[in-house]
């Protein structure tokens, strides 16, 4: 398998992350990035999974503590102070996803009526809706494999600030939508559009850390998200999903490998329309960036984390298959598995992408180095993606 052919480069990859962002030593303050702590969390549960080494489990809960404890409270530079959910600091300690978390971006967010920077913008800081999911299923992760069911309350809270402060309506009687950033303490807008895959991401994900297994009694308020479910399965209706872009369509693949487990595990997950229409938009994507030759540039010209997005996704794609032979059955299971052997035809690609970005000369770029973490910790994940894809 995949996963052992790569170890010792995955725990060298995740060793030297821990080491350069502070998590491993006390000698450096941390650096800590929502998205790329989303996929290292999972990681390291893999390496604790793989090897039973119990120092790659508390890596995990101790990135999971430093996230919160930096990304859960104001910035440094901020004249604000404490938990950026306002609440005092035993009750945040508590909860500590409340009032969200930040993105971990080196400036500060933009204050509000500041003319928006359209450039600028990308580096400062505030909260994604897409970064938060991430962190959602880190944490269903992290629930699933201590048995802890803390994580994944902490997960449906963090659920329940999210969509109380991103859904929102354009006009009375309008369709609800979600804006794409917010401010750090959630009170208004930074970038008022929605993002393409938001409301299908944020679906599945709530759907996700409400199953049975996740070890929280659906029943429990705070982890009871059927309202958030019905109005994101309402904004995802008669939408299109097909995108050309790399990690837009790992995303996809990410996403209809999370359906078919719910579906196999019969967790009440019942929209099986959706997994097609999912299959199908990624498989038209895959199409049309094939066709764009994509991977074709230099590796000066290519963005390693956006295409070891999409490997990712295709490793989910031999996964998916294994479930359907496990032989359950549900309404369109035929049209599934031919989209499925269709798109295994693709999973050469991610063999290719992931040798590119393994190749020390490659990683000498100046692309690679603009973003380093997240670069190597995708890469980690796509070498060994079970951490990630495996519920």
């Amino acid at each position: 398998m995949q996963d052992i052919k790569h170890e010792a480069s995955v725990r060298e990859i995740m060793d030297q992350f821990a080491l350069k962002t502070g998590l491993s030593t006390s000698a450096q303050t941390p650096e800590r990035y929502l998205w790329t702590d989303a996929f290292a969390v999972c990681n390291f549960l893999h390496l604790y999974r793989h090897t039973c080494h119990e120092n790659y489990r508390q890596q995990a809960l101790d990135l999971v503590e430093q996230v919160h404890g930096i990304l859960g409270r104001h910035r440094d530079d901020d004249p604000r102070s404490g938990w950026i959910s306002s609440l005092d600091d035993e009750t945040g300690c508590l909860h500590p996803t409340l009032g969200g978390l930040r993105i971990g971006k080196r400036l500060g967010e933009r204050k509000r009526n500041q003319p928006l920077d359209a450039q600028l913008e990308w580096d400062r800081d505030g909260q994604y809706y897409h970064y938060l999911t991430k962190w959602m299923h880190a944490l269903h992760q992290v629930s699933a494999v201590t048995g802890d069911p803390i994580y994944n309350r902490w997960a449906c809270e963090l659920g329940k600030t999210m969509h109380r402060a991103f859904a929102h309506q354009l006009g009375s009687g309008a369709e609800k939508r979600l804006y794409w950033k917010m401010s750090i303490d959630l009170t208004y807008a930074l970038v008022p559009s929605m993002g393409h895959h938001d409301p299908l991401d944020g679906l599945i994900t709530c759907a996700e850390v409400q199953e049975p297994s996740a070890g929280q009694p659906a029943a429990m308020p705070s982890c009871d998200l059927s309202n958030e479910i019905a109005d994101l399965s309402e904004m995802c209706r008669h939408k299109t999903w097909a995108t050309d872009d790399s990690l837009g369509i790992g995303g996809l693949l990410f996403d209809a490998g999370r359906m078919l487990h719910m579906i196999a595990c019969d967790t009440g997950f019942k929209d099986h329309g959706l997994l097609c229409d999912v299959l199908h938009s990624s498989m038209v994507g895959l199409q049309s960036f094939s066709a764009g030759g994509g991977l074709r540039g230099s590796s000066e010209e290519r963005l390693a984390f956006r295409e070891l997005g999409l490997a990712i996704g295709l490793h989910a794609v031999p996964r998916m298959l294994a479930l359907l032979q496990d032989g359950i059955e549900f309404e369109q299971r035929d049209i599934v598995k031919d989209q499925l052997n269709i798109l295994m035809a693709a999973l050469p690609l991610a063999a290719s992408i992931d040798a590119f970005w393994l190749s020390p000369l490659n990683r000498q770029s100046a692309s690679w180095r603009a973003h380093e973490n997240i670069n190597m910790v995708m890469l980690a994940t796509s070498l060994a993606p079970d951490g990630f894809l495996s519920l």
